[in-house]
């Protein structure tokens, strides 16, 4: 065994001295090859105690100590249980063979619950990816989402993939929450998911956990269209060195590479630690957008490129100003593991990344420079009580709007007669374009569960305080303007409080009741419940559930202030000037309301299990939501007199360009959607699967309330409820996975679909309708961007090759867009292309049985 430092002893002898913990240990097989599974789920049955196998089928479960009963199920095997003797402070050895042809469905998922839990038997909709389809494809494992059913899955770029569930897209979307090991992945200011942000690496990823719906009860507001959950693994179930090395090439030709490492060492039945980083760089589709500015140079004569311009002639486009299409990411994470006895463990991990990278946005593209994301993270696990307190910070001094620099630069060139060097300095920003960052939070939870006879019980409270500092950038930062600013950050807490019962009835039959109250200190109270009615048979289970969910403003959406005040935060509502044709001498007001909570209902039935026993599996669901108050994108409001009672020519900046011309986030209208999603899997052979997922997602909306009217025109269309979403799409594949070689071959079709949002616009031509002023027209300017058409409109193929030479080295290859199709998948983002890459893995110290 090896030793502690004389440190290390001291540093952890405050906790005390535990009694010796229970240990087993063990391989998990298939019973005719003898191969080892990776990613076999192993529970102590009763319990939340579980783990999974590591990359060599290798496990160990710190256990009380008695007689225990293990579940180990694994997909397309039989789950195995057993029942396991333990003697206090011992290490048994378990090892456990698994029969081919079990019920695929019986993994073990936590993000429905916040506990384990049988993915047939969770009460919510949850798409999986497990580390054995992971570690087997060479690709970004964001692609492997795209292969799940109802997600709309879209790369915005070469090193931004994500992704929207149940419409109402956008470019500045917060309403998918992203949770990584029970911590929130988003940023402070604006609540957008991490993404390529998040400092967790490939070989980390245990499983990625997709919600469909809301499941605001559990993680609170925004919780809401859907969630995303990454659970990383255990060193103590995955020792070793593992390094990989990535190379391929994209569609336009430019070479991509990545290079990663993770090493877990178990330094005794009480220590374990984890070390991983990667450095990942590429370059993004070679595209430049087009940006237009409505005005004359300072002859009066248009200056512009003639195939830019839109049907009325007179619009003229420039490409991006100083466009950097380099892409890189560096990360480095660890983590401590201390496990005093089998009662209790701490968990203390931290991670830091650094990204450079294109991102999409309302106004065009930001040029993401030397963003950074530092967290730190503390877990408890005591009985029956877990908790965890975190910090997240967030940072970046030379990010910028490309949109806005490019207008600044030819406005100085054309207007004002600055040579090339002066317009392209500090005078390419004054408009507001640099976007600066030095935010953080601290998050903390404490949660109880446990069992009465047939109750189970999950309560809990939760503690978030944000401090947004935008260095006087992007964000309202004086306190005569803002009372939540202290003088050094915009802080705004938030406390929520949650209850989760489930009852067994028998007979298969469990009901589900849950609750959460949430008080935040800008828009207050929201209480949201939860329930649902679950049949467990021995095929599978039934769900039926009504849920609430709520999406709240952001800090930007709140306090925000771009580009000199064109756009501000909605905290306090605006006074604006409106037109009175009966009155026209008289100077009215209307009052535009403060920004408050989006609202959402979702009835749900499901249905999870086998059709035909071993072969067929069916995970299918039906929904009927209704939304109400929706947070808008950004959107011009007119010409506002004042922001909360202060006089707009002190809040506004930029006020002699803009006179009050204000474009902000509001509140409106009610839509029902509704929608099915449909996936199964057949199983030729153990080896041999097949599968293909189904999505339809429509609304409907009372067309003769005006409240429903959000562009203001006096009709209620389609250009109001901005659904952003296909209304069909599909997926079919076909896998082999052998105890060597793996082989996947995946199609995905989209219907096209129109897409607004904000400044950005992707729709065929709609004769007689205008989008903010414009016509509508395909292939032509639409104010700020060029309307290119539809999205979606496309069938894609990827493949993907994997074979495991040996118990040390791994190779495998993937082609997503495997035929190099130019697909448009997002608004102010390069048309993608394929993307095909080969991957080379080495354990270092493998495991011995």
């Amino acid at each position: 065994m090896k030793r502690l430092s004389t440190l290390t002893v001291l540093i952890f002898l405050c906790l005390g001295a535990w009694a010796q913990n229970g240990q087993i240990t063990g391989t998990v097989r298939d019973a005719n090859t003898n191969e080892p599974l990776i990613g076999a789920n192993i529970i102590v049955a009763n319990s939340s105690t579980g783990t999974s196998t590591d990359e060599n089928g290798t496990f160990s479960l710190n256990v009380k100590a008695g007689e225990v009963t293990l579940e180990a199920s694994y997909v397309s095997y039989q789950t195995m249980r057993l029942s396991v003797t333990v003697a206090e402070g011992v290490t048994i050895r378990q090892d456990i063979t698994m029969e081919p042809l079990g019920v695929i469905g019986e993994e073990v998922v936590v993000s429905g619950s916040k506990k384990p839990e049988k993915l047939t038997e969770s009460p919510a909709t949850i798409e999986t990816v497990f580390a054995r389809e992971i570690q087997s494809y060479a690709g970004n494992p964001a692609e492997l989402i795209a292969r799940q059913k109802g997600i709309d899955y879209f790369r915005a770029g070469i090193a931004t993939p994500a992704f929207n569930i149940r419409g109402f897209n956008s470019n500045f979307n917060s309403k998918n929450l992203q949770v990584t090991d029970g911590r929130f992945s988003t940023l402070v200011a604006t609540g957008l998911p991490f993404g390529p942000l998040n400092t967790t690496i490939k070989e980390d990823i245990e499983r990625v956990e997709v919600v469909l719906g809301p499941n605001a009860t559990m993680y609170g507001p925004n919780a809401h269209n859907g969630l995303l959950n990454t659970v990383t693994k255990d060193p103590r179930t995955s020792e070793g060195t593992m390094i990989t090395l990535n190379a391929g090439v994209s569609g336009d030709g430019d070479p991509l590479y990545s290079v990663r490492a993770r090493h877990a060492n178990v330094i005794n039945d009480k220590f374990a630690f984890k070390i991983m980083g990667e450095y990942t760089q590429a370059t993004e589709f070679e595209w430049a957008d087009s940006i237009f500015i409505d005005r004359l140079d300072a002859n009066g004569n248009l200056r512009g490129t003639p195939e830019y311009a839109g049907p009325d002639g007179i619009a003229e486009g420039y490409e991006e100003l100083e466009l950097d299409r380099g892409v890189d990411f560096t990360k480095l994470e660890g983590a401590l593991y201390y496990t005093p006895t089998d009662d209790l463990e701490f968990v203390l991990n931290s991670g830091y990344s650094n990204s450079n990278y294109l991102s999409p946005t309302n106004v065009g593209r930001n040029q993401i420079k030397d963003w950074s994301i530092f967290y730190t993270q503390l877990r408890v696990n005591y009985k029956n009580l877990f908790a965890q307190v975190y910090y997240t910070k967030s940072a970046t001094d030379d990010t910028y709007s490309i949109d806005d620099r490019t207008k600044a630069y030819y406005t100085g060139i054309d207007l004002l007669g600055l040579s090339d060097a002066e317009a392209r300095g500090d005078f390419s920003y004054s408009t507001g374009a640099r976007f600066r960052d030095d935010s953080d939070r601290i998050n903390a939870e404490v949660q109880y569960n446990n069992t009465f006879g047939n109750l189970e019980l999950i309560a809990g409270g939760q503690w978030q305080q944000d401090r947004a500092n935008s260095l006087g950038s992007y964000l309202i930062e004086d306190p005569k303007l803002n009372s939540f600013y202290d003088g050094g950050a915009i802080v705004v807490n938030q406390y929520g409080g949650y209850a989760h019962l489930t009852y067994n009835f028998g007979g298969g039959f469990k009901a589900l009741a849950a609750a959460r109250a949430d008080y935040h200190d800008v828009y207050e109270f929201n209480f949201v419940p939860k329930f649902g009615l679950l049949k467990v048979g021995g095929r599978g289970t039934w769900r039926l559930t009504y849920g609430k969910g709520i999406a709240a403003p952001t800090i930007l959406n709140m306090f925000g202030d771009l580009f000199s005040g064109l756009i501000l935060g909605n905290a306090e509502g605006f006074t604006v000037l409106a037109d009175n044709p009966e009155t026209p001498d008289v100077i009215e007001t209307a009052e535009v309301a403060p920004q408050r909570v989006e609202q959402l209902q979702t009835f749900e039935l499901g249905y999870r299990g086998q059709l035909v026993k071993n072969k067929l599996f069916l995970d299918a669901n039906a929904y009927y939501n209704i939304s109400k108050d929706f947070l808008s994108p950004v959107t011009v409001v007119g010409v506002a007199t004042e922001r909360g009672g202060v006089p707009i020519a002190e809040v506004q900046s930029g006020f002699a360009t803009y006179g009050g011309l204000v474009a902000t986030y509001i509140n409106f209208g009610e839509v029902n959607t509704y929608g099915v999603d449909i996936g199964l899997n057949y199983y030729f052979t153990p080896e041999i699967s097949a599968y293909a997922n189904y999505s339809y997602f429509d609304y409907s909306v009372d067309e003769d309330n005006l409240e429903n009217d959000f562009n203001n025109d006096g009709v209620v269309n389609f250009l109001d409820i901005l659904v952003n979403a296909p209304t069909h799409k599909m997926g079919f594949g076909l896998n082999y996975n052998g105890p060597k070689f793996s082989a996947g071959v995946f199609g995905r079709w989209v219907q096209a679909y129109d897409y607004f949002s904000s400044f950005q616009i992707a729709s065929q031509t709609h004769e007689g309708l205008l989008w903010r002023g414009r016509p509508i027209v395909e292939n032509a300017r639409s104010t700020d961007a060029f309307n290119y058409g539809p999205l979606g409109g496309f069938t894609t193929f990827d493949l993907n090759l994997g074979y495991q030479i040996n118990e040390r080295y791994q190779v495998n290859l993937s082609a997503v867009n495997v035929f190099n199709q130019e697909i448009r998948e997002f608004t102010a983002a390069a048309p993608t292309k394929g993307i095909y890459t080969v991957e080379f893995r080495v354990n270092l110290a493998p495991k011995k049985d």
